[in-house]
């Protein structure tokens, strides 16, 4: 797969993304800012956060090094105040073509969620940056190798059904990054905080194995 497109250069460096679903705004920026201590520095804040656009502009501003984005986008307004905020990538659980062309419109790459060949095919030849595989856990790595068989350029990142025991089957699957939300970003900040930071020996001891 060639990673010559800036985003999903950065996506790979990420290798996770934490999918946060937060109470409040200032619970998902105190999250945030536990996973980049932790060195999870992909951070995706659902709009199913109250406040979530304003939580992802003070994200973006405190946490210049994270690559924050929205997650859960349902319509164009939203998106709308998620690249106002300074989001950096969108993501849906479905696709949308109507959201895939004002995504375009404002330069912000697009992850769709897709399940089936037909779905991520579909996604890709339509413009996404990437395909969210979604649910993962309704499939497992093994389908992911499966797929890329016969879709090889497809970036795929996996959400749903992923933690620190099979992320690197994931990987070694060959997706971009990988989603993970409850077995990431819950708890107190410290909690994720350490739980980033198992995450993240898992991504380096795994890239040392690879090199």
């Amino acid at each position: 797969m060639n990673f010559t497109d800036p985003f999903l250069e950065a996506l790979k460096e990420a290798a996770v993304v934490a999918v946060i679903r937060a109470t409040s705004a200032d619970a998902a920026v105190a999250m945030s800012h536990a996973l980049v201590k932790g060195g999870v520095t992909g951070v995706e804040v659902t709009f199913s956060t109250p406040g979530a656009a304003g939580a992802i502009a003070r994200v973006a501003k405190e946490l210049p090094a994270a690559l924050v984005g929205a997650g859960t986008v349902m319509g164009v307004g939203q998106l709308a105040e998620a690249c106002d905020a300074g989001a950096k990538f969108l993501v849906s659980p479905h696709f949308d073509g109507e959201l895939l062309e004002a995504a375009q419109r404002r330069n912000v790459p697009y992850l769709p969620g897709a399940l089936t060949p037909t779905e991520i095919v579909r996604a890709w030849k339509a413009g996404a940056a990437c395909v969210k595989l979604f649910p993962g856990s309704a499939v497992g790595p093994g389908y992911v190798k499966a797929i890329r068989g016969p879709l090889p350029d497809v970036p795929l990142m996996p959400t749903g059904g992923v933690d620190e025991k099979n992320l690197v089957e994931w990987l070694k699957a060959g997706v971009v990054a990988a989603g993970m939300g409850g077995a990431l970003a819950t708890g107190t900040p410290e909690e994720i905080e350490a739980a980033s930071r198992r995450i993240m020996r898992v991504v380096h001891a795994y890239r040392n194995d690879f090199r």
